[in-house]
C-alpha cells in the first residue's frame, strides 16, 4: 500500500512538471543581456572596491574597437605642493622683465646684432637667446670630430675625478668667457652652477659646463637640446627660437656629471626663486599694509 501511494505521488509530480503542448507561435528563446567580464587584477594590483587582488594572472582589458587607452595629461602640476614640479611657464613669467647685469649686449651668432643682455632678478641670473649645440668633451657616437668640425676633446670644467664631460649624456650650458661685457664669476656663476633651461613648455635642469666666445651667448650641450625636444645635431641642429637660460648663483653641485643631483637642486632653487618673486609682489595687498579704518 505504501509502495502504491509512493508511485502515485511520483506520477503526479511528473505530470505537474511536464511542459505544456507546443506553442503555435513557435518556441520562445530567452535573451540574456551581455555583461562584460570584470578585469582580473594582477597580484600587484588592488581589485575594484578596495578588495585584495586575486593572485596569479595579469590584468585583462576588454578587447575590441570600443576600448581606448586613457589619455595621459602632459601638463605639469602647479607649484607649492609637496612632490610637484615647477612649471616652465612659472619661470618664464618671472623672467619677462630684465634688470641688466652686463655692461653691454651679446650676439647670438658671429656677425649678428648685439642685442642680448644678461639680467638679474630675485637672486637669479638669466638671458634669452637661441641655442647652438655644444658637443665638446668626451667623444661619443653623436659628438666627435667626424660629426662636429669644431669638436674639442675638453670642456672648461670637468666632471667627477677630473673626467671630461660627455655632452651626449650631461646636460650643461655654456657661458661666455669673462670680458668687459660681463664677468660671470663676479655674479657667483662658476663651473657646476645649476641652471634651468626653458624652451616652449619644456624645462630642463643643467649645470654650467663650458665657456664660449666673449661676445656670443646661447649654447648648450647635446643632452640639453635632446631633453627640450630641440634637434641636437651639432652641424644643423639647435634653434633660432627663444630659449631662456636661468642660472642660480653660488649653487655648485659636487659632481657636474651627476644629473640627478643637479635636477634635484635645480627644483629646490627654482621654488626659492618663485617664492622670492611672489614675496616682492605680496606686500602691496597684505592685510598689515592696509591702514585701519577711523571713525
Amino acid at each position: 500500500m505504501r509502495y502504491t501511494t509512493s508511485l502515485s505521488l511520483v506520477a503526479a509530480s511528473a505530470a505537474l512538471l511536464a511542459p505544456a503542448g507546443p506553442d503555435p507561435a513557435g518556441p520562445v528563446t530567452a535573451v540574456r543581456p551581455r555583461v562584460p567580464a570584470a578585469p582580473v587584477a594582477s597580484e600587484h594590483e588592488a581589485a575594484p572596491g578596495g578588495a585584495p587582488a586575486p593572485r596569479g594572472g595579469a590584468l585583462r582589458r576588454p578587447s575590441g574597437p570600443a576600448f581606448r587607452e586613457p589619455a595621459r595629461s602632459r601638463e605639469r602640476p602647479a607649484l607649492g605642493r609637496r612632490g610637484e614640479r615647477v612649471a616652465a611657464a612659472e619661470l618664464l613669467a618671472e623672467t619677462r622683465h630684465c634688470t641688466p647685469l652686463s655692461h653691454g649686449r651679446y650676439r647670438s651668432d658671429a656677425g649678428g646684432r648685439a642685442d642680448i643682455p644678461v639680467c638679474g632678478r630675485h637672486g637669479a641670473v638669466f638671458w634669452k637667446a637661441d641655442m647652438d649645440i655644444d658637443c665638446d668633451g668626451r667623444p661619443g657616437c653623436h659628438c666627435n670630430r667626424r660629426t662636429d668640425p669644431h669638436f674639442a676633446r675638453s670642456t672648461a670644467f670637468q666632471g667627477a675625478d677630473g673626467h671630461r664631460l660627455d655632452a651626449e649624456k650631461v646636460p650643461y650650458i655654456v657661458v661666455p668667457e669673462p670680458s668687459r661685457i660681463w664677468n660671470h664669476r663676479a655674479d657667483g656663476i662658476r663651473g657646476g652652477s645649476v641652471a634651468a633651461v626653458i624652451h616652449g613648455d619644456r624645462l630642463e635642469y643643467a649645470v654650467v659646463g663650458d665657456t664660449g666666445p666673449r661676445d656670443i651667448i646661447g649654447e648648450a650641450s647635446y643632452a640639453v637640446a635632446k631633453g627640450l625636444g630641440i634637434r641636437p645635431d651639432p652641424r644643423g641642429g639647435g634653434t633660432d627660437g627663444d630659449v631662456t637660460y636661468v642660472v642660480f648663483p653660488d649653487s655648485e653641485v659636487t659632481s657636474l656629471d651627476d644629473h640627478e643631483a643637479a635636477a634635484e637642486r635645480g627644483e629646490e632653487l627654482a621654488r626659492r626663486f618663485l617664492r622670492k618673486a611672489g614675496a616682492r609682489r605680496a606686500p602691496a595687498t597684505a592685510p598689515s599694509a592696509i591702514a585701519p579704518h577711523r571713525r
